[in-house]
Formats: C-alpha cells, structure tokens, sequence
C-alpha cells in the first residue's frame, strides 16, 4: 500500500543520501551518564544498567501514550488527525521537492503507529497490550486503503511528476522517493476508471485474507487414525483419542520409517489449502493484470536488484547447471550412508536429505555444539560486534538505562548506537531471551525510521532485534551455539542498515529497500561470524579466558560446506518454482504437477505421490515471486566479503566504501547501482552464480590439516 509500502516490513525468520554530521540535540552527545560498557548489559546477571533515568514513567519505546493499551487508541487518533491535515497540505501545495516531503510525513505519522504496532501484537507478553495493537494495524490499514484510492491524492503528486521544470530541479533521492510513492499507488491500480479501481481494491480485500487463511492452513497438523501406523513408532505423535497429530516433518529423527510418515501424513494434499492456493495465485494474476503487468512476478520485480523474472529464471537454471553435478555427489554420500545404517532400503528419498546431510556433517567434522558454547557467552559476543564496528566503522554500542513502562519484558536490553564523530545515531532494543508466548523466530522490526524532520533535526531510527537465546544459569551466563551467534551477526547486519540507512525520507530508510537486497548487508555479517580473525577477538571460554582454537573453527566453517551443494539445490527448486507459480496464467498444470515436474528439473530426489508440499509452503504469502532474493543476496555478500574484506576484515576504508555505498542510501537508490558503487564493476548473473558456487569449495588447509 502507497503509503505503508515502506513501512511494516519485518524481516524473517518476512526492509538516498546519508546525511552526515548534523544530529540534532541528543544526537550530538558524545557520551552518556546512563550508558554502560554493551558486554557487562548481557553479563550473567542481566541486569539493568545503572543510571538516573529510571525514576521517571513513559511508555512503551519512550512513547507517553503507550503506557496502557487504551493509549494505542490515543497514538492512532493523532496519527489519523496528522494524516488529515497533511493529505490537505498535499493537495493544495504547487508541484516541488515539498510535496515529496509532505508525502513522506504523511508516511511517517501512520508507520510510527502501525510499526509499533506491528511489533507489539505479536511480541508483548500482556495480551491486552497484544489485542490494542492488532486493531491499531486494522485500524491504520483501513485508512491506507481510503489513501490509496483518494485520486485527489494521487493527482498532487501526479502534477509533480508531469511536470519537467519541477522534476529537473529534484536531486536524485527525492525524484526516486516520488516515484516510488506513484508506483504504489498505481499497484493499487488509482489509474483505473471507477469501475475497475473498485475491482482492485476488491481483489487487494480479498488476496489479504486468503493470504492470512493460507499461512493459518500451512501450519495446521493433519490427523490420522493411530491404527494406520506401527505401534513402536507411534508416540512419535501427539495422541487424541483413536487419532495421532502430525504437525511437521520430524526431519530429525533418526527413524527412517518415522520420517516417512511424517512426510505422507504432513504433506498429503488438503482439499481446502489446495483451492486457497489456487484462488491466491489468480488473484494476484488478475490484479497484476488489472494494473498493467503481464503477470504478477513482473509487479513484484519491478525496482528490483534482479529487475524482471526473466532475470530471475535466467540465474535460477544457471545455478542449478552449475550446482547438478556437485549436488549429485552430495546425494551418492548421501545414499551410501542410508545403506550402511539401513541396508533393507537405501533409496534416497526427500525425507531423508535433511537428516542423513547432518549424519554427514557429524561423523566428517564431530560438530559438538556443546563444545563451542563456553567460548560464546552473549556478553562476548556483544562486545565482538562491538569492537568490530568500532574498527570498520567508527561505531560503539553502549547499553542505555531505561525508563519505567519503556520496555515490555524486563531482559530486554536498549543499546545506543553512537559514531564516534557523528555522536548518537539511533537506538537498538534487544528482545534476545525465551519467554512463554513468544515467537520463536529471529527477526528485525523497524519501529520507527529515520528522516530528516522540518525543523531540521534528524528523526533516530528505533528498531528491535528478537531472538530466541536461553537466559542465564547461576552458575553460567548466556551461553550460544555457533548457529545462535551467527544468527545475532545477522540480525545485527539489519539493525547496522537501519542506523546507517541514513536517508532524508523515511520512505526508504535503512531496511525500507528491495527484498533482494535487504539481506545483502546481514548475510555479509554472517562471513564476519564465520571469520576466524574476527571470532578470535571475543571468543573466550567463560571459565578460564582459554581464546577459541583455530581448528575448531576452521572445522566448523568447513563443516557447513558438508551437502551445501544439495542444501542449495533445493532452494533452486523452491524459488524456480515460486516463479512459475507466480508467472503466466491459466498455469498450464495444476499446482501439483507442477511442483512434480519443477522437482524432477531442479531437484533431483522423487515426487512422492499423494503429497502437496507447495500447501506448506508458507513464504508464498511474504515472498511471492522473491523467494529467490535470498540466493541472490547471498551472491552479492560473497562478493562484497571477497573482494572487500576477505584480506582485512577490519579494514576501516573498506568499511567507510560499504557504509557510503551501500548502507548509506537505504531504498533511496536503486540496489543494482548501490552493488556497482561497493564492487566497483556491474555484476553479472554468471558473476552471481561464481560466487555462490565458490563458497562450495572445501578449504584446501583445512582438508589436510583434519586428514
């Protein structure tokens, strides 16, 4: 929607110009009496930082209103109110650079409500909170559908682009700003005649809550009469009564038969899903269509790094040509290893792939997760990242005392993200630790983006970083995995773009850019995490000080190379198959058939029958026609990490080049010139599928040393 479609992008497990120097009023603030060391905030006690800021009450993020959830009621009707007046302002200013900016506060003054709110309806332990900020969004989302088919609206800014004198005197952010306001609006199909702009909106009602019956359908567990299976593997299964719930595929287990089950009972085809999936698909073909796109994957592309889905098909069969032989080695080790632990029946199948690459992974490298906790306290970890930013790119996090009613769990944890010359950028709250009714998924939510206000002050950037991390013990404090501490690399690359997505308009700030670059800067952080150099500076046992040995971390890296090939391959198929589903209609088979056919071309293991696994696949809802964009972002952090910072990862020249030419602009650039900045060439599809298919190769020192 035209003015939400930068904000309320949370980014899962579902994001212009910098502006240098002048932050406003606190921004200027080199240090704080209320901010302590990061490390000592995630310490084992977890406790508060100390300072003088905790007598005074506000609201949830600093907000006075949202002391109480009748206060969303409160922050939505100023919202509402702001809104009104600036839809006014809008229509009756003559065509400028100010009704860029009238625009891009009208977006802020509904994303600084329906953001929070975002965050706090599926977050918040108290489910009144919860229930106050679900119908905020519903409230909001009603006003954005009146907004985007107001054609007085429309027609301001229309006056602006049309005319050439105004348009010729816009620097580059703000002529890009405008016209990605116009694209939405025209998505939302405001150039129609009466008629079929009544059918658009009709179809964007309808594609919202089939959507929503879509991701409820993907979750549910299917039933089966106990008497179906072998009692020895039944209690596998949850029981009620003579049946037994399958709720997901158990690809863990190591009960090859359990697998099996789990795979025909999870996936068979439900009739309800299947005919949810079907209408989903033409509506959002019949709405493509309405607005002027052949299909809707050329809708969802459009100012995209990959531009059109031809480009996309291009590199998805390229990489599965490069991929074909690699991945049949991995499906041989793979095949050999099921015959010796189950001679009786060692065809590959697709339940097994996921299970016998990780038997794979144990018995080469005997990962023991268990091994590598004691080095990677979180308090260690935070200070990594921390010294880590501070030498790449003048940056340090202070953890900041917070008010009373600021923060919704008492572990949440609230850092102050200050540059060293530029003082305070922005503010991170790190929701890191377990608690009943949370979600289990990392993610970044934007809660409030930055832009440069009227008065000439900077607007910081709020986000919150979740995780899912165990709390601490008396005797040890929070200890992660390898996975877990990679994982806080890359949620810690999104909260970077957002503090250093710096741009005038909040439109595009920080993670408000194109899915397929979205990921780019928090999968680079993953090569950080992976970089025995960069661990080397904090990993140190908790216990006795004893740093990280170079071998346990060259293994683990070599490790995940164990079935990359086959692991990569599947994602080929899934986005290969995301991408027809979403091209030409009437599609020429049914759903089904189709994902027999794209298995057999992109995959390599059997269709099963009876089994609709697209029914399950639940990133049709967020990623439509971009399921691709993770491979492509992986393609483009290779390369960055390669060609940047695989010689020096604290290269600050380095780091000052990323910020400036990658980080700095947000969505306020297109991505594919952003990567052409930071690479110094433009990439070509062949280079994507290069550096995808490179970082598959063993590491020569590593293979010799562990022979």
């Amino acid at each position: 929607s035209a003015m939400l479609a930068g904000c309320r992008r949370a980014l899962p497990a579902a994001l212009g110009r910098a502006l240098r120097g002048r932050a406003a009023g606190p921004g200027r603030r080199a240090v704080s009496t209320s901010w302590c060391p990061v490390g000592a905030a995630f310490d084992a006690k977890q406790q508060q930082p100390r300072g003088s800021a905790a007598g005074r009450e506000t609201g949830l993020f600093g907000v006075p209103e949202l002391s109480c959830p009748e206060g969303f009621q409160e922050a939505q009707d100023k919202a509402l109110q702001e809104s009104e007046q600036l839809v006014q302002k809008a229509c009756s200013t003559p065509p400028g650079p100010e009704t860029v900016k009238i625009f891009d506060q009208l977006s802020d003054a509904l994303c600084r409500v329906a953001d929070l709110a975002d965050f706090v309806k599926i977050a918040h332990p108290d489910f009144a909170f919860r229930e106050a900020a679900e119908e905020a969004c519903r409230n909001i989302g009603t006003v954005v559908e009146k907004l985007n088919t107001d054609v007085e609206l429309c027609q301001s800014l229309r006056r602006l682009l049309a005319d050439e004198v105004a348009m010729s005197s816009l620097d580059p952010e703000t002529r890009r700003v405008a016209e990605l306001f116009m694209f939405d609006f025209e998505i939302s199909g405001i150039h129609l005649d009466e008629e079929k702009r009544k059918k658009a909106v009709n179809l964007n009602v309808r594609i919202l809550d089939l959507c929503n019956e879509f991701l409820t359908g993907a979750h549910l567990p299917n039933k089966i009469d106990k008497h179906v299976l072998p009692e020895h593997i039944r209690y596998n299964f949850t029981a009620e009564g003579n049946h037994l719930q399958v709720a997901g595929l158990h690809a863990d287990c190591p009960d090859d038969l359990v697998r099996e089950a789990a795979y025909k009972i999870f996936l068979y085809p439900n009739a309800e899903q299947l005919s949810r999936l079907e209408e989903l698909l033409v509506s959002r073909n019949s709405l493509a269509q309405l607005v002027g796109y052949d299909t809707f994957a050329h809708r969802a592309l459009q100012g995209t790094m990959a531009g059109t889905p031809e480009t996309v098909t291009r590199f998805l069969e390229k990489l599965s040509d490069q991929l074909s032989k690699r991945t049949q080695k991995d499906f041989e080790m793979m095949t050999k290893m099921k015959m010796k632990l189950n001679p009786q029946n060692s065809k590959l199948m697709p339940w097994d792939h996921p299970y016998y690459s990780g038997v794979l992974r144990a018995e080469r490298y005997n990962i023991d997760p268990g091994l590598y906790c004691p080095f990677f306290s979180l308090g260690a970890c935070m200070e990594g990242l921390n010294s880590l930013f501070s030498q790449l790119l003048g940056i340090s996090l202070y953890a900041e005392q917070t008010q009373k009613g600021e923060i919704w769990s008492e572990d949440v944890r609230k850092l102050a993200v200050v540059h060293e010359t530029e003082g305070l950028l922005g503010y991170i709250y790190c929701d890191f630790f377990q608690r009943p009714d949370k979600p289990h998924q990392d993610c970044h939510f934007t809660v409030r983006g930055g832009r440069l206000r009227e008065n000439g002050e900077y607007q910081l950037p709020v986000v919150v970083l979740m995780l899912s991390l165990p709390h601490s013990t008396r005797g040890a404090p929070t200890l992660l995995s390898p996975g877990m501490m990679e994982n806080l690399f890359h949620e810690m690359g999104h909260a970077m773009h957002s503090m250093l997505g710096r741009t005038r308009y909040q439109h595009v700030t920080g993670t408000r850019c194109p899915t397929d670059f979205a990921e780019v800067p928090s999968i680079l952080m993953e090569y950080f995490a992976n970089d025995y150099r960069v661990v080397n500076q904090f990993a140190r046992h908790y216990k006795t000080g004893q740093p990280l040995p170079k071998n346990m971390v060259s293994r683990l890296c070599e490790s995940k190379k164990v079935c990359a090939a086959a692991d990569m391959q599947l994602q080929v198929f899934y986005a290969a198959l995301d991408q027809i589903y979403h091209g030409k209609h009437p599609l020429k088979k049914s759903t089904t058939d189709i994902l027999k056919e794209m298995q057999e071309k992109f995959y390599g293991l059997p269709y099963v029958p009876n089994t609709a696994w697209q029914l399950r696949f639940s990133h049709l809802v967020g990623y439509g026609a971009k399921y691709y964009s993770y491979l492509m972002s992986r393609a483009v952090a290779s390369m960055v990490w390669k060609q940047c910072f695989a010689q020096d990862p604290f290269d600050r020249a380095m780091g000052e080049r990323y910020r400036r030419e990658m980080l700095a602009h947000g969505g306020g650039k297109e991505p594919i010139l952003m990567v052409q900045g930071m690479l110094q060439k433009s990439p070509s599809v062949e280079d994507f599928v290069d550096a995808l298919v490179s970082d598959l190769d063993q590491d020569f020192e590593t293979f010799i040393t562990d022979s």
